[in-house]
C-alpha cells in the first residue's frame, strides 16, 4: 500500500489538495472521505487508519480536502493561471458540489466501478448537500460521521457579532476580514461569516424533528450514518440526532446507523473500531448491485465506468 498526493481541479479551476491510499493491486472500489472543517491530517489522525484499514481490505481510500480544511491553503487555479489561497477564511458554501464533484469526477474518470462518498463533520453536510442536487448515479451509496450540526456550532455567536457581519456585507464590505474569529476560531471574511449564519445551504441536519430537512428528503441515495455517543453538537442525544435525520430520509429503512461508544466529535481513541466499521460497510456494498436512481441532469454522470486505476 502507499500513500500519494492528488491534485484535483475543480470546474472553476480551483485545484484541491488530497491523497490517496492505493492498494498493491488495482481495486474496484474507493472510499472518498469529504474533510470537515480543518478537518486535516494533524487535527483527525483517523484518517491514517481508515486508508491503511481499507488497504489491507483490497479497498483504495481518498482523503479529500476541501476548500476548508485548514485555515488557508496555498494552491492554484489552472483556468487563470494563477496562485491563489484558499481556505476556511474565504470559503464560499456555494462551491461545495463542485467541490465534491471533483473528486467523484477523478475516481470516475480513473474507472472506479464502487464510489462509497464519506465525509465527516462539515464533510458530511457537503455530501448531503450535493447528493440531494445531483442524485449522482456514480456514487453507490454514502457513509456520514458526525454530521454538523450548524445551529449548535453558530448559536455562541453574539448579536453584536451577527450585527457586525450582516452590516459589513450590507455595507460592501464582504470581502474584508471579520474584527473577530467566527464561533471563537475561524478568522474568516464577512461574506464566508455570513453563509455560517444566515444561510441554509450546509445548516441541513438538525437535532429538532420540525427543523428544515429539505436537502435530506431530497437524497436518493442509501448508506450509514456514525457518531459518537459523546458528541457534543447534539445538545446530548447523538443517538437521537441520527435517528432524527435518518428519519427524513426515502431510504430510512435501508440506511445503517452505527454509534461508537465512548468517544466524540472525531473519535478519539476510537480510531480503529470507526476504521473496522468502515471497511466492513464497503466490503458488505461492493457485493451489492448498484441501486436505479431516477435520471440525471447532467450528461457527466451517465459516463460509463471500468476497472479502477486510480494511480494512472
Amino acid at each position: 500500500m502507499a500513500m500519494n498526493e492528488l491534485n484535483v481541479p475543480t470546474h472553476r479551476g480551483v485545484v484541491l489538495n488530497g491523497a490517496l491510499f492505493a492498494t498493491e493491486k488495482k481495486s474496484d472500489t474507493v472510499v472518498i472521505a469529504i474533510t470537515g472543517i480543518h478537518g486535516n491530517f494533524y487535527s483527525n489522525p483517523f484518517y491514517y487508519n481508515i486508508g491503511n484499514t481499507l488497504n489491507t481490505g483490497g479497498i483504495d481510500f481518498i482523503y479529500a480536502q476541501t476548500n476548508d480544511a485548514f485555515g488557508r491553503i496555498p494552491t492554484y487555479n489552472i483556468k487563470t493561471g494563477r496562485e491563489e489561497i484558499i481556505g476556511s477564511w474565504n470559503e464560499n458554501f456555494d462551491d461545495a458540489d463542485d467541490d465534491v464533484g471533483a473528486y467523484v469526477r477523478h475516481a470516475a474518470e480513473a474507472g472506479c466501478r464502487h464510489i462509497i462518498l464519506a465525509g465527516h463533520s462539515l464533510g458530511a453536510n457537503k455530501i448531503i448537500h450535493y447528493l440531494s442536487q445531483t442524485h449522482d448515479r456514480r456514487v453507490d451509496r454514502f457513509i456520514l460521521l458526525s454530521p454538523a450540526n450548524v445551529t449548535w456550532l453558530t448559536s455562541q455567536v453574539t448579536l453584536e457579532e451577527r450585527d457586525c457581519v450582516r452590516s459589513m456585507v450590507e455595507r460592501g464590505d464582504g470581502q474584508k476580514m471579520l474584527p473577530f474569529p467566527l464561533l471563537g476560531w475561524i478568522d474568516c471574511v464577512a461574506d464566508t461569516g455570513w453563509q455560517w449564519l444566515f444561510t441554509d445551504t450546509l445548516n441541513n441536519v438538525h437535532v429538532e424533528a420540525d427543523k428544515d430537512f429539505s436537502q435530506v428528503s431530497r437524497m436518493t441515495h442509501s448508506g450509514a450514518m456514525l457518531i459518537g455517543t459523546y458528541d457534543t453538537f447534539t445538545y446530548g442525544d447523538p443517538a437521537g440526532f441520527l435517528q432524527t435525520i435518518n428519519s427524513h430520509m426515502p431510504t430510512a429503512k435501508e440506511n445503517i446507523l452505527l454509534y461508537i461508544q465512548n468517544t466524540g466529535h472525531t473519535y478519539r481513541q476510537k480510531e480503529q473500531e470507526v476504521a473496522d466499521e468502515i471497511l466492513s460497510l464497503a466490503r458488505k456494498w461492493r457485493s451489492i448491485p448498484m441501486p436505479t436512481f431516477p435520471p440525471l441532469q447532467s450528461d457527466e454522470a451517465l459516463r460509463p465506468i471500468a476497472a479502477c486505476a486510480l494511480q494512472s
